[in-house]
């Protein structure tokens, strides 16, 4: 059960979205939010296979553009999107909501962190490296999840994602994140249940909990 407040409205897309359409959509609703047109919006959705660059994106980076590479114009580099991931775009009025941007991404980085936890993986954000981490099979530390944004008239836009069952080898055609030290992990290479109705209920039971924490904090006298 969403534990979203009744001002944001949830959707959850069936099917894979396309990126540039998702994009498309986010830009409209931005503009909406931000003159008071539109409610505020999570949206939970996959996308098929596409490689999006933000704006710290390098061309080095882009090793074999096996799929369509689309300007994201959120902030970081490369990532990869495709099917077994699910994708979280939060789309609220920091203007209602603090004008914290770190916090609004400290804030999206614990609520999956949190969602991870409860479906049995320990992660964990990690210095200087933009993310959500875990340990791999072997030992070593790898990405489970990616975090960008872009803030647009004090309205977010993008989000997360988290590997629930992609095919890995996609992200064999970037750098991800610009990070070469490090891999990619998911739930499925964990051996963990990576069912998408399991994890979507998992983060929407943490949502008002994310939600709250974005809020002013109350002035004191």
């Amino acid at each position: 059960m969403s534990t979203l407040p009744a001002e944001i409205e949830l959707r959850v897309s069936p099917g894979l979205v396309p990126y540039r359409e998702a994009l498309a959509e986010m830009e409209a609703r931005n503009r909406a939010i931000a003159a008071g047109e539109a409610r505020e919006l999570v949206w939970l959705l996959e996308h098929p296979p596409v490689y999006t660059a933000g704006t710290s994106a390098a061309g080095a980076e882009l090793l074999d553009p096996r799929f369509e590479v689309v300007d994201a114009g959120r902030g970081g580099r490369y990532t990869y999107h495709g099917p077994g991931q699910r994708i979280g775009y939060v789309l609220v009025d920091l203007s209602r909501r603090g004008k914290d941007v770190r916090n609004f991404v400290h804030g999206i980085e614990g609520w999956v962190i949190g969602t991870l936890a409860d479906l049995g993986v320990d992660s964990w954000r990690a210095p200087g490296r933009i993310g959500i981490w875990t340990r791999d099979t072997d030992g070593t530390e790898a990405k489970i999840g990616a975090i960008g944004v872009r803030v647009r008239r004090w309205v977010t836009m993008h989000g997360f994602s988290v590997n629930l069952a992609p095919d890995l080898s996609h992200f064999g055609g970037i750098v991800p994140c610009g990070i070469a030290e490090f891999g990619v992990t998911s739930m499925e290479r964990l051996g963990l249940p990576s069912d998408t109705a399991a994890f979507d209920a998992a983060l929407l039971a943490r949502a008002g909990d994310f939600i709250a924490g974005l809020r002013p904090c109350p002035e004191t006298t």
